[in-house]
């Protein structure tokens, strides 16, 4: 098993994009618009940017946003980097991995982190990790639910050496444990519910995310450069972003419809998805910028995962957490 520079892993993807606009107001002058193109995958933390482009939230902050929807999110950071995306919605352990290679990116606003919507279903003859020993395991390499696997071995005194892995899709999951062939899958909603509710019972979940909080968390991140040159559009980006998360609370029947489009399911199965991870609220979002052991802490949870990747020579150093992240907007609007 490969320990992951993780991208969200096809969450359930969708194909085509759209392509942002930003419209930037000057002084004394016509608006000016210009594109920015915002990389992101289908899942259910990201809601609050899917109901404020469904309701346009973020023209109160003289923007138009569109989000560019990818099949393969291992695509979004080399996107980044070439300048064909401007900015992407990764995995926390993705930002240190590209980081300890050399990528210029920082994390500018921590968006959700799953808590039990990432999880490692078993056929019921299986009770416990230490019982994945010399079993097939299917999880997709690269990604999230390598990094949940990985942890969720060494927590119980694994190793990748101890189990049969099995290169899958997410996607792929219950169908390959609904032939039989496969009687333990790592994946993510909505396929976690889809393999539990298959016919017999015959399966559970042994080990998830909320077995590890904060572990795998979202977050918005930008190249050093856009953030130099766009700090006004980055801030406005995110207030539609805040706009929609409180919409969220206060229509919450509404939103789930909204989410529910994007996400192709119904507004009840999309909260049932949605109940899987935790939007960080503004006024917690400073927590994951503090230096701190805990998980909510970046210098916390990037200690777990740098040991991780570095254990399993992903990268050749664990890189200063310290320059993963740009705390400036959290803070400025904050206050």
């Amino acid at each position: 098993m490969s320990l992951s520079l993780s991208p969200r892993s096809l969450r359930k993807t969708l194909f085509g994009a759209c392509f942002a606009t930003f419209a930037a107001v000057l002084p004394f002058s016509a608006q000016a618009v210009e594109q920015m193109k915002i990389g992101t995958v289908v899942w259910a933390g990201y809601a609050p940017f899917y109901v404020a482009d469904a309701l346009d939230l973020y023209k109160a902050h003289d923007l138009k946003v569109e989000l560019q929807f990818f099949n393969d999110p291992a695509l979004i950071p080399s996107a980044m980097a070439g300048s064909a995306l401007d900015g992407g919605m990764l995995t926390y352990d993705q930002v240190v991995g590209g980081v300890a290679k050399g990528l210029a990116h920082k994390v500018v606003m921590p968006i959700d982190f799953s808590n039990g919507g990432d999880a490692i279903v078993a056929d019921k003859s299986i009770t416990s990790v230490a019982d994945f020993k010399g079993k097939k395991v299917g999880f997709n390499p690269l990604s999230p639910s390598d990094f949940l696997l990985a942890y969720a071995l060494k927590s119980n005194g694994l190793s990748e050496k101890d189990i049969s892995p099995v290169n899958m899709t997410p996607e792929g999951i219950p169908g390959a444990m609904a032939s039989g062939s496969l009687p333990v899958g790592v994946t993510y909603e909505p396929n976690v519910s889809q393999i539990l509710g298959m016919p017999g019972d015959k399966f559970h979940v042994v080990y998830s995310s909320k077995d590890a909080p904060g572990l795998i968390t979202d977050v918005l991140v930008f190249d050093d450069k856009v953030i130099a040159k766009r700090p006004a559009a980055i801030k406005a980006l995110m207030q539609g972003y805040l706009d929609g998360l409180a919409y969220m609370q206060s229509h919450p029947d509404e939103a789930a419809t909204i989410i529910g489009k994007v996400l192709g399911v119904t507004a009840a199965e999309a909260k049932e998805q949605m109940s899987g991870v935790y939007n960080i609220p503004l006024a917690e979002m400073g927590k994951n910028f503090e230096q701190s052991e805990a998980t909510s802490s970046f210098f916390g949870s990037g200690a777990v995962i740098g040991k991780l990747l570095k254990d399993n020579g992903q990268i050749a150093a664990i890189p200063d957490f310290a320059t993963t992240f740009d705390a400036q907007f959290v803070e400025a609007l904050a206050k």
